[in-house]
């Protein structure tokens, strides 16, 4: 077991004994979800709890922004993510005593998130305050194969003699649930945010209808059960405008057992109606019965399967890192896979952090993961971005702009960023959406994506950079007034990573235009525009310091005045939160990785020579205030060779949840931290890059390990790669041969496995961090 309380196994997230405290943050590590419906991990009793929630992916209420001042171009509403109908509370008496856990004592209880059955178990011995005993076993799973549900098994077994019992199987809307926003427009929009419009019961099944008040979308959840009963019961079910409740009460004799199987359906709209989202709930449960308990767990494991045969990381030689990173893929997985139409979410649909909204962090961490993974989650992400590019047109005319200009955070594609250096000045994340566009479309050759989404996705974000950018008078394309991804320095002037990643957007869209001349020209492209994007591109400013020998984060920023690391007290991290903006923006401190995010992003853009001297540079003033930075710095440590700091910084990434380590997982899991995980593993100690399509490694790993090895999904093949400390081992475990290189050294991968030697490590100096700041060295 490791000092969080989780036991170390490689299959599976196992917590032993009752620990009350720690339920705000185990409710955001057992949630389960398929990235449509996603439940925290709290007990079915629904109490005690930390923060209960269930979440539809894309469902949320809108509230007005607050603003001392106003300004033009200033969103004007925000989007909050509402928790809907529970339908996970089973609710048992014991001869009229609740089962809580707050009382009694439980000489036995445990959890396990399994990452191969893609179930939440539950094993639990409770004594009655008047001593009575029973065992409690539960399972329950949101089904990846039918996306509208959710199922749970619920058992009850006396231990000492008959007892006679009363189970609650609820729906419930409304539930009164803690915010932590210190605005009260917050408040007000999750205060009751579901308006009832419909309650019916019949049988064993119940439906319930809900609207939001302002953002105006309707809902419906419905339950129904298979009730397996020892003995004669009595069986009721009553509805409410907000509570459905089943109630069974039933003596159940020494040795037997109540068993319950609790069927959940869900389904939301802008523009059905309540009948019709009904007639919806209805058929999904009728399914559900349909296909029953032990089939929706045989489905389940088998999509699991064969999941884990294309993203799997095996690691030997870190029991503790290897659970880790395969928490990190399940929990990507659970954030991406059936969203089909909707966003990603920062925290995947795990808890209400960041309000629900999705950030850049979806195409630049996650969707590489699912890129070579599950590509067809990644193409339906990015499908979404493409659904909201009328909005991202309307917003880039709003700002004076032409082409698109997609939000710093949204729900459903309006900017809800109420803080603009911080919010739309980030305008980098233009050029990550069409960087995860090219990056798919070189991975899969997926022409139908191509034509209908990937093309118009290229174009209009190109647009905007020659909109926003301009000639100076020696020829040389600025992109001034704009944010990168340190927070820390903001409203700068030619930040190195946007003008890098809009240089390559600008690069794409010419070339895809000129494959599709006929697509380009419905478009409204001709060979003026394009020929103006390669010039763009060509003259992009990327300032460099000659003094210092660096590439400068943004114009002047290596002039800027140092931070006092060493006068700044541990326990005033993050810097956001103790020091005025005003102060930050003006001082050389990096919130997390940006020059060094182009380092990996735009690798093709420097030499090594270039690579290191800029990485010791950042390393030094870089703060990691943020979750997104250690994955990052890890894959830049492992290529410039410092595999020991790389291996800290992945142990970080990996671990940012499970150990909590920025206080917050109550809020639900980084999700973005958790595909840096697999990004360390394959980037970093894998050494893989795809600039311009072509895959590449150069593979290392430190000396605590003795092997990792992965597969990556590239134009329909499966490629294997398998890591020593001494050499690498290629296999073509499907499809056709691809062309590789190792360590520069270009190969043909074939039927026939490939192995390399690995080159020695170079020699370089000791490389510092502020301080204070270090990551905690990986023994």
């Amino acid at each position: 077991m490791d000092a969080e309380g989780y036991e170390i196994s490689p299959w599976e997230l196992r917590w032993r004994g009752l620990d009350l405290e720690a339920l705000h943050r185990t409710e955001s590590t057992f949630a389960l979800s398929n990235g449509h419906i996603g439940i925290r991990g709290s007990f079915e009793e629904g109490e005690p709890r930390g923060l209960a929630g269930t979440y539809l992916n894309g469902f949320y209420e809108q509230r007005e922004l607050p603003y001392a001042e106003a300004g033009y171009g200033y969103p004007e509403d925000g989007q909050t993510v509402v928790s809907v109908t529970d339908g996970n509370i089973i609710r048992l008496l014991i001869e009229d005593e609740p089962l809580d856990m707050r009382y009694g004592d439980a000489p036995h209880h445990e959890r396990v998130l399994d990452f191969r059955s893609g179930t939440l178990r539950r094993t639990t011995e409770w004594v009655s305050p008047t001593g009575r005993r029973v065992r409690i076993r539960s399972e329950r799973l949101v089904s990846f194969s039918s996306r509208a549900v959710a199922a749970i098994r619920y058992e009850v077994e006396p231990l000492d003699g008959e007892l006679e019992l009363v189970l609650q199987s609820d729906l419930l809307a409304n539930e009164p649930l803690p915010t932590k926003s210190d605005d009260p427009r917050v408040a007000a929009a999750l205060d009751n945010p579901l308006v009832a419009d419909f309650a019916a019961a019949s049988g064993y099944r119940a439906v319930l209808a809900h609207h939001t008040r302002s953002s105006n979308l309707y809902v419906a959840a419905g339950m129904d059960h298979e009730i397996d009963l020892p003995a004669d019961a009595r069986c009721s079910i009553d509805t409410e405008k907000d509570l459905a409740r089943l109630t069974v009460a039933v003596d159940v004799p020494a040795g037997k057992t109540l068993r319950v199987t609790k069927y959940l359906a869900y389904g939301w709209s802008a523009r059905r109606s309540v009948p019709a989202l009904r007639a919806q709930v209805d058929g999904a449960l009728a399914g559900a019965m349909e296909t029953g308990w032990e089939a929706l767990l045989q489905r389940q494991r088998e999509y699991l399967d064969n999941f884990w045969a294309a993203a799997d990381v095996e690691i030997e030689g870190d029991a503790e890192l290897q659970q880790a990173v395969r928490f990190g893929l399940f929990h990507v997985l659970q954030a991406g896979a059936r969203g089909e139409s909707r966003a990603i979410p920062a925290k995947g649909l795990t808890g209400p952090g960041y309000d629900g909204h999705a950030f850049w962090d979806t195409e630049t961490y996650v969707l590489p993961v699912l890129t070579y993974t599950m590509p067809d989650a990644a193409r339906d992400a990015l499908r979404w971005r493409h659904s909201t590019l009328d909005t991202a047109k309307d917003r880039a005319r709003q700002l004076g702009q032409t082409g698109a200009a997609f939000p710093w955070r949204s729900i459903n594609g309006q900017e809800c960023s109420g803080y603009w250096p911080a919010g739309t000045a980030a305008f980098h994340v233009n050029a990550d959406v069409a960087a995860a566009t090219a990056r798919y479309l070189a991975a899969t050759e997926d022409t139908e994506f191509e034509t209908e989404c990937g093309l118009e996705l290229l174009v209009e974000t190109a647009r905007l950079w020659c909109s926003l950018g301009h000639h100076n008078s020696q020829g040389e394309f600025r992109i001034d007034g704009v944010t990168g991804p340190d927070e820390y320095t903001a409203i700068a002037d030619n930040n190195v990573f946007t003008n890098l990643m809009a240089q390559q957007n600008l690069v794409d869209a010419a070339t895809v235009c000129t494959k599709h001349p006929d697509l380009a020209r419905d478009l409204g492209v001709d060979d003026e525009e394009t020929a103006l994007w390669r010039d763009a591109a060509e003259h992009m400013r990327i300032p460099f310091d000659d003094g210092l020998g660096v590439h400068q984060q943004s114009d002047g920023f290596t002039h800027h005045a140092d931070w006092d690391f060493a006068g700044t007290p541990a326990g005033t991290y993050p810097l956001l939160l103790n020091y005025p903006y005003f102060d930050l923006y003006r001082k050389r401190v990096v919130k997390q990785a940006d020059l060094v995010m182009a380092l990996y992003l735009r690798g093709d853009a420097f030499t090594d020579e270039q690579k290191l001297a800029d990485f010791l540079y950042y390393e030094a003033i870089t703060v990691r205030d943020s979750s997104l930075s250690a994955c990052i710095q890890s894959i830049v440590a492992a290529e410039i060779g410092d595999l020991q700091l790389a291996y800290d910084y992945l142990s970080e990434a990996a671990l940012t949840d499970l150990h909590d380590l920025h206080s917050n997982v109550s809020n639900g899991l980084h999700v973005a931290s958790l595909a840096g995980s697999w990004l360390g593993c394959v980037a970093g100690f894998g050494g893989m890059r795809d600039h311009g399509g072509n895959i590449s490694f150069a593979p290392r790993i430190p000396e605590q390990l003795n092997r990792l090895a992965f597969h990556m999904l590239v134009r329909g093949s499966c490629i294997g790669v398998e890591i020593h400390q001494h050499t690498a081992s290629y296999t073509l475990v499907r499809g056709e041969p691809i062309l590789l290189s190792h360590h520069g050294e270009p190969f043909t991968l074939g039927t026939t496995p490939v192995t390399h030697e690995i080159p020695p490590l170079p020699d370089i100096p000791e490389v510092r961090q502020p301080h204070g700041r270090e990551p905690a060295r990986r023994g």
